[in-house]
């Protein structure tokens, strides 16, 4: 069973940046992509970066395009998330998760599995 932890979150002051870390105990590799997420209290989860298993290929929501950069490290059995230039409406729990499913990266949230407890972000001066 595919278990995610996510780490790397804090406090950080506007234009900052954090480097988020979705550590995984399993095989990933059975999995179409694995995505980041993010909620606020009251909200929808909102998926922000994504990476196809089959071919590295990514994906960022336009609101983070050009600001995060999602990657993968094989050997550390690891998914990334470098937040450059945070602003405060980027304060969320992110959270990581996985896709088995055919969609891949376009899947919906509510199609992905194994999610990690999260981790806060805030951005405050």
């Amino acid at each position: 069973q595919l278990q995610f932890v996510e780490s790397g979150g804090g406090l950080v002051q506007p234009g900052g940046s954090l480097r988020l870390s979705c550590a995984a105990s399993g095989v990933t590799l059975d999995y179409s992509a694995i995505g980041w997420f993010r909620q606020a209290p009251g909200k929808e989860r909102e998926g922000i970066s994504c990476i196809s298993s089959a071919d590295g290929r990514t994906y960022n929501a336009v609101s983070v395009q050009g600001r995060f950069t999602i990657s993968r490290d094989n050997a550390k059995n690891t998914v990334d998330l470098q937040m450059n230039n945070l602003q405060p409406d980027d304060t969320r729990v992110y959270y990581c998760a996985a896709q088995k499913g055919g969609l891949g990266c376009h899947a919906p949230p509510p199609d992905f599995t194994s999610w990690g407890q999260g981790t806060q972000v805030t951005v405050s001066s």
